[in-house]
């Protein structure tokens, strides 16, 4: 008998400028202005000019076992860069980036071409005529403070938009941007 089997689980496609909290705070809205579900908690974090999948359950353990790095669950995120990173930049992404908070752990990274097929974030991203963007997937393991920005910074290619795809099994696929839906728990995720 699987430890999570009366919990509820939520995905979220969180717009930009939504905090991963219940609560808004100054020029952020919070997550009750999209979601009107009881006791319900985040698992795992976005940062507020981030968007994408959030999870939410109404189970503590499921929680922490979807947040917390010791089970590993990959995270796939979709970054808009400033210019085009050549392979060197990608390999580094592979490889592990020094970060003033140390070392990341190796990451799977590729150029998305084409770009992905994603909605119009407001407000739109800063472009410069003169500097091309790009899209990259970057899948990584850990969950350190704007990780992915920092990482592809250190790399030379600043993030201009940030796109959280997948956690695990469990992906955006048919959300729109600030839409939610209930999620039947995916068996190879939750010990038995």
């Amino acid at each position: 008998m699987h430890l999570f089997t009366n919990a509820l689980l939520i995905r979220f496609n969180k717009p930009y400028g939504v905090l991963s909290q219940f609560t808004p705070e100054g020029r952020w809205k919070g997550l009750t202005d999209f979601i009107a579900v009881p006791n319900v908690y985040v698992a795992g974090r976005l940062d507020a000019d981030s968007e994408g999948l959030l999870l939410l359950t109404d189970d503590g353990r499921l929680q922490a076992h979807i947040a917390d790095p010791r089970y590993k669950m990959e995270k796939t995120y979709w970054a808009q860069l400033e210019g085009l990173p050549d392979e060197a930049a990608l390999q580094v992404l592979r490889q592990g980036v020094l970060l003033n908070d140390g070392i990341t752990l190796p990451a799977r990274a590729r150029v998305m071409e084409p770009p992905p097929a994603v909605w119009e974030r407001v407000p739109p991203i800063r472009t410069r005529q003169s500097k091309p963007t790009s899209w990259i997937e970057l899948i990584i393991r850990e969950g350190r403070n704007r990780q992915v920005r920092r990482m592809t910074a250190a790399v030379g290619y600043p993030t201009l938009r940030l796109i959280r795809s997948a956690i695990g099994p469990y992906a955006l696929t048919d959300l729109t941007s600030g839409s939610w839906q209930k999620q039947d728990l995916i068996a190879s995720v939750v010990p038995a």
